[in-house]
């Protein structure tokens, strides 16, 4: 008995432990412009995350939907590290944009993703 109480502890241990390191991960927060917006072109792309960044090991980029790429500033953080800025280098024409982006938070956590938003006329 004493031995499958020693094993349970180190299965709930073991699990605690692992779900911690899950949920550190870097997450999107909130994005500038958000998904799915509509708006006026915009000047910069921002996404905050839920995890500081090392700037070295992110990014992101913009593309049109058929996969053209414009053209966007270096990247900076701000927000103690958790917001990824871009300035966007022109206007850009009416369409829908696509977002990609990849980081590294400081924990050494790799995430990736991609989100899309249209320019109005």
């Amino acid at each position: 008995m004493t031995h499958a109480k020693h094993w349970l502890t180190t299965l709930v241990a073991g699990s605690l432990l692992f779900s911690g390191q899950a949920f550190a991960h870097a997450h999107v927060s909130s994005a500038n412009p958000a998904d799915g917006a509509r708006i006026a072109s915009p000047t910069s792309i921002s996404l905050t995350f839920s995890e500081g960044l090392e700037l070295p090991f992110s990014g992101l980029g913009l593309s049109r939907v058929d996969g053209n790429p414009v053209s966007l500033g270096d990247a900076t953080l701000d927000n103690g590290g958790k917001t990824l800025n871009a300035p966007v280098s022109k206007t850009l024409e009416a369409g829908k944009y696509a977002v990609k982006w990849h980081v590294l938070s400081t924990d050494g956590h790799k995430t990736e993703g991609q989100y899309q938003f249209t320019v109005t006329p």
